[in-house]
């Protein structure tokens, strides 16, 4: 017999065992530090339905910040406010946009662990979560025993063993993995078809009274119903083999394949280190998701614990799994998460729709990049840019997951529809960065370009506040009750629509919105801003009160205050590219082409729909000295655009325009030549590029042709000076013909004869 144990708080019957341990009491026999405060358990090891728990009180708030964007932080506040709609979406993983390489399904039985152990340095208390059950004095640690620190039993040993019956239908065949509340276990339903299922206990607790209160305010888990969410078939008991209170069972249907944590491991670099997964691949996993939680949260239901061992890849399907931590929204009760997934709010604020989306940001974080120290307890902040080159490269996904990260819910997506909505846009980017094939999509938040500046390319500064007006316009809510009125203003007339919206007398945000940009399309920013201040004063965090302040802001001549603004809505819509094309103008006025030109790329790569990154990447680029990157973007503008034409004639002009009389230009003339004959011209406009083209090709003939004539021919001409001034002589005769002005024939003329070469008639 060991020594009596001394603690005040034991029967004084209790002797301490050789482990130190009191027999009775289930202390160690010192008295221990003082019991710290309870925390969310570490990642669990195992595979499939594991999961980690403990108490609502897990954590403070954060007491880092995430890692602000490169060149500034969000330096405007702008919520969406768009509440999820429970939509259930049945479509393929990759969203039609990826392939994802299948998970083939495999034998349920290979899944059974021969010799189940719980490793000792994931043996915590569940009650306090001190260390339980490790090696001492060389000796290992008991499996099932009492906390030395607060003296509640533990077990990991398994419940359930082979071949026992689960109420009176499921025959367990062994276990799959352990999790936070214990071992899960793969059984054959005996009563329907021998169907596999998953046993999975239900609650931490040994009254079964208090069990059956559980078991009977979780059968909302039953009419749980999507495709990408596990299926509660049913909840059972089974009594405890020593003796204890009956244990509950949550009953699930059997997801085969591999969760996305066996999938990111078994990715590996040659030297051994983990491979993160393609930033599209992880994309498409968020996106199929994404739904799932939707419809959890429409139904007033949180998830809670989502992280990689809870998501099963099975064929091409994905599905989330281990239902035990959903909870209500406003349920009081233990709160289960993960460290290193849960949002820095839980703790005192509880669990919300957008405590689980932060958790799908970290997830895809952990997923793409090498996410050193993540599972600290206070890692609320994400590695930057200059540390991660993945996000270095794709800006969009960076933004995408510091505004789903942010410490503050309400700054984080307004719901999971939202952040799926942006995140396809990221996704669209990210492949079109790749491979650069365009992914354009119809935008739920803007509406198309409303025209295109300076198709000519002027040598001169871009006109500030006509590239605002150009850009693309909020979409108007169908809610609003002018939204008729509004839609039926005349475009391009904003004397007369402004006449309209004062004769309606409406005081919505759409009104006075519509008013505000009737005042900028009039020149009249003072009154635009008296607008603006009205309506930032009653909506500070609408969306579109931001970007109608940097629009006012660039036509009133201030391109700095308008990108802070327009940052700002980059950074609540990474996914958009309106935002983008707004910066790119800010950029190209304030004198940062390699800015401008980013800018413009990421929206021209993208959706080629949007004409003006075509031209505003061919001003940059041509100002640079970059004419193959200025011809190449114009060449990009498709041929259903109603800009193709323009784009094709300011290809010419970026082609030839400036150029020195001795450079090699012979091929540039021959691609100018073909282009202007493949060309719908009218004759004036025809005759007016004509003349361009071969000013340059005689030029460059008198200068001694650089690289040799050989096969260069020009509009149909051999590249000879007689032949092209002849050439240019008929051109500037043809223009002065078409005139309607005197003085304008007379030049022509003058022109005509200057160029014509001496002849005897």
């Amino acid at each position: 017999m060991g020594e009596a144990c001394t603690r005040p708080d034991c029967s004084g019957e209790g002797r301490i065992d050789a482990d130190g341990y009191c027999d009775e009491c289930g202390l160690a026999a010192e008295p221990g530090a003082a019991v710290p405060p309870a925390r969310v358990s570490p990642e669990s090891g195992g595979s499939g339905s594991a999961r980690s728990g403990s108490a609502r009180s897990m954590s403070g708030r954060s007491r880092s910040h995430r890692s602000s964007r490169t060149g500034g932080g969000r330096s405007v506040s702008v919520r969406s406010g768009r509440g999820s709609t429970g939509t259930v979406r049945r479509g393929n993983l990759g969203a039609g946009l990826v392939t994802v390489p299948p998970v083939p399904a495999r034998d349920p039985s290979a899944a059974v662990l021969a010799d189940p152990q719980v490793p000792e340095r994931k043996r915590f208390c569940s009650k306090c979560e001190s260390p339980v059950g490790r090696e001492k004095n060389g000796q290992p640690g008991r499996p099932e025993g009492f906390c030395t620190k607060c003296g509640t039993p533990y077990s990991f040993s398994p419940k359930l063993f082979r071949g026992d019956l689960v109420g009176g239908q499921y025959e367990v065949l062994g276990c799959l993995a352990h999790g936070g509340l214990g071992w899960i276990y793969l059984a054959v339903d005996r009563r329907v078809s021998d169907r596999w299922v998953v046993l999975k206990g239900l609650l931490d607790t040994a009254d079964e009274d208090a069990l059956a209160v559980a078991i009977a305010e979780r059968r909302f888990l039953a009419e749980v119903d999507h495709p990408n969410i596990v299926r509660i078939i049913n909840f059972v008991e089974h009594p405890d083999r020593r003796g204890g209170a009956s244990d509950g069972y949550i009953v699930m249907e059997y997801v085969g394949g591999k969760s996305l944590k066996d999938i990111a491991n078994e990715r590996r670099t040659p030297d051994g280190r983990r491979d993160p997964l393609p930033v599209e691949q992880a994309i498409a996993y968020a996106l199929e998701a994404l739904p799932a939680l939707g419809y959890l949260h429409a139904r007033g239901l949180v998830y809670c614990d989502f992280k990689l061992d809870n998501v099963i890849q099975s064929e091409d399907s994905l599905k989330i799994i281990d239902m035990g931590a959903v909870c209500r929204v406003d349920d009081d009760g233990p709160v289960y998460g993960t460290v290193g997934y849960q949002a820095p709010e839980i703790a005192t604020d509880g669990p919300s729709p957008a405590s689980d989306l932060y958790t799908v940001a970290r997830t895809l974080a952990v997923l793409t990049f090498d996410f050193q120290g993540y599972t600290d307890t206070y890692r609320y902040d994400l590695p930057g840019p200059e540390e991660v080159p993945v996000l270095a490269r794709y800006e969009s996904f960076y933004r995408f997951l510091v505004r789903a990260t942010d410490p503050d819910p309400a700054r984080r997506f307004a719901s999971a529809e939202e952040m799926a909505d942006q995140l396809t846009g990221v996704l669209r980017e990210v492949l079109s960065l790749q491979d650069g094939m365009p992914r354009a999509a119809l935008s739920t938040l803007f509406g198309p370009e409303l025209r295109v500046v300076d198709t000519e390319l002027a040598s001169g500064p871009l006109d500030a506040a006509a590239a605002a007006l150009a850009l693309p316009a909020p979409r108007v809510d169908p809610a609003d009750p002018h939204a008729g009125l509004i839609a039926a203003l005349p475009a391009g007339a904003p004397a007369e629509a402004l006449a309209a919206l004062r004769a309606a007398g409406g005081d919505s945000a759409e009104v006075r919105l519509r008013t505000l940009r009737a005042h900028l399309e009039l020149g009249d920013p003072a009154a635009a801003g008296a607008v603006l201040q009205a309506l930032e004063a009653d909506h500070p965090e609408d969306w579109r009160v931001v970007w109608f302040r940097g629009l006012t802001a660039l036509v009133s001549g201030a391109p700095r205050e308008a990108a802070e603004a327009f940052d700002a809505l980059y950074d609540a819509f990474p996914g958009e590219p309106a935002p983008k094309l707004a910066l790119a103008v800010c950029a190209e006025l304030l004198g940062t082409p390699e800015d401008a030109a980013e800018f413009y790329r990421l929206v021209g790569t993208t959706d080629r729909g949007y004409v003006g990154a075509a031209f505003g990447l061919a001003r940059v680029r041509l100002a640079a000295g970059d004419r193959g990157g200025a011809v190449g973007a114009l060449e990009a503008v498709p041929e259903v655009s109603t800009h193709f034409t323009a784009a094709r004639i300011a290809t010419v002009r970026a082609r030839l325009r400036g150029r020195a009389a001795e450079e090699e230009i012979g091929a540039e003339l021959n691609r100018c030549s073909e282009q202007l004959a493949a060309l719908a011209l009218d004759a004036r406009r025809r005759e007016e590029l004509a003349v361009e083209v071969l000013d340059s090709a005689l030029a460059w003939v008198r200068s001694g042709a650089p690289g040799g004539t050989g096969q260069v021919t020009v509009l149909g001409h051999p590249a000879a000076e007689r032949e092209l001034r002849f050439a240019l002589e008929h051109s500037y005769r043809v223009l002065a013909r078409l005139s309607d002005r005197a003085e304008t024939r007379i030049e022509m003329v003058e022109r005509a004869n200057r160029a014509r070469p001496r002849t005897w008639v």
